[in-house]
């Protein structure tokens, strides 16, 4: 059976068993302290919300999402399901947002994702479960396992800053790539979002101490579009646009 995060006493006999898997964590602990008991909603509400805050600054998905929950009462799938795509425009999601949340509340609906069902199984099936359904990528389905469900051992080896934060914390050459961080954290089952969470607050405590000794943080690449978002096209060098052509309006008869 799967083990999950839901208490602070949970969260002890988490860190203590990762802490004897790779001693490297209790030193990294020490450095960035206790990893706070952060949960989000879970349900499709929980799932939406994180879709609707993907690419976007804080300030700017708690906006959007509060006006859709001010919408949709409650905020499910058969609401977004009969919700008209420009009325959810309105309310700030941009088109491919609308597809993924359209897509998903189908898949709820039907049955053919069962989020209740996801905390009977273990990390790796319940990822492939949200990922079968288009609109959720990895990204958003580990976070999902790991901050709405308390997922002990989700993992999401595609998060940049997470990345960053195990180069710096283990002294790697480079980055890891996700698959690579695949690799790497695989000694660390079934408590890899043990490891996330204190990764990412040594990330934190990193980036504040070299930003004040004035080292400069290498450059994080751009993070991959959302789920459904078309990557921007690029014109290569040398290569102009071509000019738009404005049509003249027709001579007004006198």
């Amino acid at each position: 059976m799967p083990s999950f995060i839901h208490t602070e006493a949970d969260l002890d006999a988490a860190l203590e068993a990762l802490g004897k898997a790779q001693p490297r964590f209790t030193a990294l602990l020490a450095k960035a302290g206790r990893p706070p008991l952060r949960r989000r909603e879970g349900g499709f509400a929980g799932l939406a919300a994180i879709v609707v805050a993907q690419q976007l600054s804080t300030a700017s998905a708690n906006a959007i999402w509060g006006r859709l929950a001010a919408a949709f009462e409650p905020l499910d799938a058969a609401a977004i399901l009969r919700a008209r795509p420009a009325k959810l425009a309105r309310l700030g999601l941009s088109g491919p947002k609308i597809r993924a949340l359209k897509a998903i509340a189908k898949a709820v609906a039907s049955k053919e994702l069962a989020l209740e069902a996801l905390a009977t199984l273990e990390a790796d099936a319940a990822h492939a479960a949200l990922t079968a359904v288009h609109g959720i990528g990895p990204w958003t389905a580990d976070i999902y396992l790991l901050s709405s469900l308390g997922h002990a051992d989700a993992w999401p080896a595609g998060d940049l800053a997470l990345q960053e934060a195990t180069r710096v914390a283990f002294a790697l050459p480079a980055r890891p790539t996700a698959k690579e961080m695949q690799a790497l954290a695989e000694p660390w089952r079934p408590w890899r979002a043990i490891a996330a969470r204190i990764l990412w607050s040594y990330y934190r405590v990193a980036a504040e101490e070299a930003k004040a000794a004035g080292i400069k943080r290498p450059t994080r690449r751009k993070a991959a579009p959302s789920i459904g978002e078309p990557p921007a096209r690029r014109v290569s060098p040398g290569r102009r646009r071509p000019a738009i052509r404005k049509r003249k309006a027709p001579a007004r008869k006198r």
